[in-house]
């Protein structure tokens, strides 16, 4: 299975097993819920705020569950290419169970709060390592777009999620009232994923092409290459993620109605991967769909920027839309990665590419925070919608496949 420039891909569409969707669905559930423990920090800022908290200080607290997962991901990528997936995804779960109870004790002193946040993305990186990594094994590479959109999906979900309870629970009962979802969930999916997942088929490494095992960042740049375009892109989608609540609230709205309206978006841009997903396949590449992505995010963050300096009605109609293009590159390059990568690569090259996302993600925190405290959103959005188009010419011309 040597490495090679990806051909167009057959129009026929080979059938897929109920137990690659049941494999599928598992991973979005785990993902999912890693992902509702990372961003829950990030929607305790108004409720910190309210306590006394500094915004930079609450950022940090934000951040803290990234940074967590940038130490991590590549170690749980290589542990998955040794081990498999069912060990990493459910023995992943059961820690980062541990770390949001460690946090659920640790409420009431900023420090500790931070060292368990901090713990709980540490954990939760198994979710990231592992899980797209299933999709890759079990879905042919004509349906691979779709499913890994589907898997995709698991992050905004997850936003959404927390979106939708954390604010809430913590504006009427505290953090530990809003951090007792991410605990039983965690606790619940560990077992299922346990009892369920099954890893993928891979052919021995005897019996395969010497190229099939090779480093792939020794044979081209295109690994490389993805990896910067996906850091540069995910500036704007943290950007909305970590801060699009506190944009709102500082517009009027409430934090509950605040917290619906960032859910919703988040909900609005998980189906946008799913189709973006289906649209690779049909166009037979990643990287074209991915250079369209990269100008559309760079659009929509400067209509942003516009939007707050004029004051211009409609905010909301306008971060949903912003919303659903900065979160729709992650399936792309993703796909893009673990098929270049192969499947004695991918668990390495996947953590290697949400390690560079989560390296810029855990800045957007506190140097977005700080941004926003010096200069405004206004500034601060048009600031970040220059990252999107210093990644366009980065995408590479053509995709690159193990198939």
């Amino acid at each position: 299975m040597p490495t090679t420039d990806a051909p167009q891909r057959s129009t026929t569409t080979p059938p897929v097993s109920a137990r690659a969707w049941t494999m599928l669905a598992l991973g979005v559930a785990a993902q999912a819920a890693g992902t509702l423990v990372v961003s829950a920090p990030a929607l305790l800022i108004p409720h910190l705020l309210t306590r006394g908290t500094s915004l930079p200080v609450a950022g940090v607290l934000a951040a803290a569950p990234t940074f967590g997962m940038v130490l991590t991901l590549i170690a749980w990528g290589a542990i998955t290419d040794r081990f498999g997936e069912r060990v990493v995804i459910a023995g992943g779960l059961v820690l980062t169970t541990l770390a949001v109870v460690a946090a659920w004790l640790a409420a009431g002193d900023p420090v500790l709060l931070g060292l368990a946040f901090l713990a709980a993305g540490m954990t939760s990186a198994s979710t990231n390592a592992a899980s797209g990594r299933v999709v890759v094994g079990w879905f042919p590479k004509e349906r691979r777009g779709l499913a890994m959109g589907i898997r995709q999906m698991s992050q905004p979900l997850g936003v959404t999620l927390a979106a939708v309870t954390v604010p809430q629970l913590a504006e009427g009962s505290g953090i530990r009232a809003a951090l007792v979802l991410p605990i039983v969930l965690c606790a619940v999916l560990a077992v299922c994923c346990a009892i369920g997942i099954t890893d993928p088929p891979r052919p021995a490494r005897t019996t395969v092409a010497t190229t099939a095992t090779a480093n792939p960042y020794r044979s081209s740049g295109f690994l490389w290459r993805v990896h910067a375009v996906s850091v540069l892109l995910v500036v704007p989608q943290f950007t909305l993620s970590t801060y699009g609540l506190v944009w709102l609230v500082g517009l009027g709205w409430s934090t509950p109605a605040a917290g619906l309206l960032v859910g919703a978006a988040q909900f609005v841009g998980a189906i946008g991967r799913i189709l973006v997903g289906g649209w690779s396949d049909r166009a037979g590449s990643r990287v074209g769909p991915l250079r369209i992505v990269a100008v559309s995010a760079a659009v929509v963050m400067a209509v942003l920027a516009v939007v707050d300096a004029t004051h211009l009605a409609g905010a909301a109609v306008f971060l949903v839309l912003a919303t659903s293009v900065t979160v729709a590159d992650n399936g792309l390059a993703y796909t893009s990665v673990a098929e270049a990568a192969g499947p004695f690569w991918s668990g390495r090259a996947l953590g290697a590419q949400n390690t560079g996302q989560f390296i810029a993600a855990s800045a957007v925190g506190p140097g977005i925070g700080a941004l926003v405290g010096a200069l405004g959103f206004a500034a601060s959005f048009g600031i970040v919608a220059v990252l999107p188009l210093l990644a366009v010419p980065l995408v590479p011309r053509r995709d690159r496949s193990h198939d």
